[in-house]
């Protein structure tokens, strides 16, 4: 107390980013690989069993829909978790994402055909079976993409080294015994960066798969 009223203490640095089920920055996560090895005929395969978190995004869901935090390594796996509280103290939906594909876009940002194809009921992609639409199930209108912004950050005591506009949409497919696949595409521009065209492969996870 009294070293800090005299300037002899220096105030501890707060974290800008949530610890969720203990994953953050730094810490190591660990996977039970029978979370997608137990799935037949899956795409998605993963050559190890740890991750080791060196970066972490927060997206703010429009209207009061809640939190996405997204925990990196430096492979680009996403482990990601959905929250109704900012500090992800309430998170219940969790997703491990792999990258397929990366690709410049040679529309920019605003590219029509890229755009048309996040809009469809159904997602089919080069090597990879067909995948339907995740989000608006059952309605096979075309629907616009989820727009979306990402703080992303590297240390957790720091400010966000970038933020990530995108537009992306789910899909899902069914796998024995009753599992499922999922595929998240999307268009992301860094700002000041150039725009790509990111296909990523996942699995739902529950939370007794996964340890930190």
């Amino acid at each position: 107390m009294f070293g800090s009223l005299f300037g002899g203490g220096r105030p501890e640095a707060r974290a800008q980013v949530a610890v969720v089920r203990d994953v953050t920055i730094g810490r190591m996560v660990r996977l039970d690989a029978l979370a997608w090895r137990r799935l037949a005929g899956g795409t998605f395969t993963l050559d190890r069993d740890t991750l080791e978190i060196t970066a972490q995004g927060i997206i703010k869901l429009d209207d009061g829909g809640g939190y996405v935090h997204r925990f990196y390594t430096d492979d680009e796996l996403m482990l990601q978790a959905v929250s109704q509280q900012p500090d992800g103290s309430d998170a219940d939906d969790f997703t491990l994402f792999r990258p397929w594909s990366s690709t410049y876009a040679t529309g920019g940002w605003d590219d029509a055909a890229f755009r048309d194809r996040l809009s469809q009921p159904v997602w089919e992609e080069a090597g990879l079976p067909p995948f339907r639409r995740f989000w608006y199930d059952g309605d096979e209108r075309v629907q616009p993409p989820v727009q979306l912004w990402e703080a992303l950050y590297y240390e957790r005591d720091g400010e966000p080294v970038k933020h990530i506009r995108q537009q992306c949409m789910l899909y899902v497919r069914d796998l024995a015994p009753e599992g499922q696949e999922l595929l998240l595409a999307l268009s992301a521009r860094p700002e000041g960066g150039d725009t790509t065209h990111d296909i990523m492969i996942g699995l739902p996870l529950s939370p007794a798969e996964f340890t930190a």
